[in-house]
């Protein structure tokens, strides 16, 4: 190169040296300028590479898959007892005994409490002696007189009849004689108490004899005058015969004695004895009603439960109260507070309401047993609704029957879910997958270029992070879960869902 420099231009050995350096540099500059552009153009496509893989790694997908889907339906509710009632007596009264504390729990039909039955006990007796007189009349009646009975009141009507027919005929001679013996004998009687009594007269003027002596003579005297007047009246009677008004009665007598007979031989009247029927009926009654009286005392328990609170000791006064009361007057004046069974019970919503049936299978689960899941049957179902902050809701009651150790306490919060259908071999995705553009609803799969590819699809039932796929993809496809931050969709509706034909919920 120098000789060719030399030959062309003839110039001299320095300006020739510096030309050459000077051509160094710029094929130099030439060869650095290709080589840094190449290498940018390499790491430029090195970077477009490396994005577009580690765009394609950041694709989470997820099979599509076929499950057996189980439709629930959700809701919050509380234990409570079947049924509260405060126990109390029919009467009030006294309570004498208790035979129960809180916490125990009692069979229906046992004896819990008796109340004072004192006075009771004297009114039975008294029943009971009253019921036997009158079935002793009632039987007395329907049984007739006695034989005995019946010659008695013969006895007596020929009695009087004899007597009538004495009267009748008059007194006889022999009874008049004997009056006027009677007289004669008083009148002797007479003179010789009148003789005596002169006599002692004389005696005592002369002071032969006491005052007192001669008063017992006198005192004779007069009785026998009072003996001679009495004679003369029966003979002046015998003389003169029957008066009228003795007839007259004894044929009354007569009368009454007759139809005394004629009742005693035909025996008790039937409207006699329908009477003393109805007085035994009515004894009855007496002796039932003191009875059912004294029954009330004994206090029972009504059913099956637990005993939650007394509100009286033995002594206290007690009265008949409503079972449900729930004023402290009420319960004041109650014996206890008795409770049955647990159940659960819900509010569901309207738009749920339709789903739930009697006798479905319902999981219970509360927060003071997290890890243990208890299973219910839908027992009632509320005929009306309750409207509480514009939110319409049924109450749902659920049957407990999986609680045979009895952990569960009335008051209890609790998550019930009610399994209301059941969709088998359903082709399912998971719901985050689920988006909606261009108001379809669809999923995102990887196209052929890589990129995420929108797929329309028909939707069903949701249930556990699984959504239904009714239409729209196949089993072998699989589903964007996760897109990078550049490339996320730009909605995923929250409620986007229909229920199912099965009445599946959301």
């Amino acid at each position: 190169m120098k000789i060719e420099l030399q030959t062309k231009t003839n110039l001299s050995p320095t300006l020739i040296i510096f030309f050459a350096k000077k051509d160094k540099i710029r094929i130099l500059l030439w060869l650095l300028g290709c080589s840094f552009l190449g290498g940018a153009v390499y790491i430029a496509q090195h970077l477009a590479s490396t994005n577009t893989v580690r765009t394609q790694n950041q694709f989470l997908t997820a099979s599509v898959e076929k499950q057996n889907l189980i439709i629930t339906v959700s809701a919050n509710g509380t234990i409570q007892p079947e049924r509260t009632v405060n126990v109390s007596p029919k009467n009030a009264g006294i309570l004498k005994s208790l035979l129960i504390n809180e916490g125990d729990l009692v069979k229906k039909g046992q004896i819990i409490a008796y109340m004072d039955d004192s006075n009771l006990q004297g009114q039975l007796i008294q029943s009971k002696a009253q019921l036997a007189s009158s079935e002793a009349n009632l039987q007395k009646l329907i049984a007739g007189n006695r034989p005995q009975d019946i010659i008695q009141a013969e006895a007596q009507l020929e009695e009087s009849e004899a007597n009538m027919k004495k009267l009748l005929s008059g007194n006889r001679s022999e009874d008049i004689a004997q009056a006027e013996a009677l007289w004669k004998k008083a009148q002797l009687s007479f003179k010789q108490a009148e003789d005596e009594f002169h006599r002692y007269e004389e005696l005592l003027k002369a002071g032969a004899i006491s005052r007192q002596n001669f008063s017992t003579y006198k005192t004779n005297r007069d009785t026998s005058i009072l003996q001679v007047q009495e004679a003369e009246q029966a003979l002046a009677l015998q003389k003169s015969g029957t008066r009228p008004e003795d007839i007259e009665q004894a044929q009354a007598r007569v009368k009454q004695l007759q139809q005394a007979l004629k009742l005693t031989q035909v025996g008790a009247r039937k409207e006699d004895i329908e009477q003393a029927r109805a007085q035994v009926n009515s004894a009855q009654g007496s002796l039932k009603t003191t009875q059912a009286q004294i029954n009330d005392t004994v206090i029972r328990a009504p059913f099956d439960g637990l005993v939650t609170k007394k509100y009286a000791e033995p002594g206290s006064f007690v009265t008949p109260t409503t079972a449900g009361g729930g004023m402290a007057s009420a319960l004041s004046a109650s014996i206890l507070s008795l409770t049955s069974k647990n159940q659960v019970v819900v509010n569901l919503a309207e738009s749920n309401i339709s789903k739930i049936r009697v006798g479905q299978k319902v999981k219970i689960a509360v927060d003071a047993y997290s890890k243990i899941v208890f299973e219910g049957r839908v027992s009632q179902i509320a005929s009306q609704a309750t409207v509480q902050q514009n939110v319409t809701s049924f109450e749902v009651k659920v049957a407990i029957i999986s609680e045979s150790e009895k952990l569960l306490r009335a008051g209890m919060n609790l998550a019930a879910e009610f399994n209301v259908g059941k969709v088998e071999n359903a082709l399912v995705v998971p719901t985050v997958a689920v988006f909606r553009q261009q108001n379809k609803t669809g999923l995102f799969i990887v196209g052929v270029d890589k990129k995420p590819k929108f797929v329309a699809v028909e939707t069903g039932v949701s249930v556990n992070n699984k959504t239904q796929i009714v239409s729209g993809i196949t089993g072998d496809k699989r589903v964007l879960i996760s897109f990078p931050p550049e490339m996320k969709p730009n909605s995923q509706p929250k409620d986007m869902f229909p229920p199912s034909p099965e009445g599946g919920s959301k």
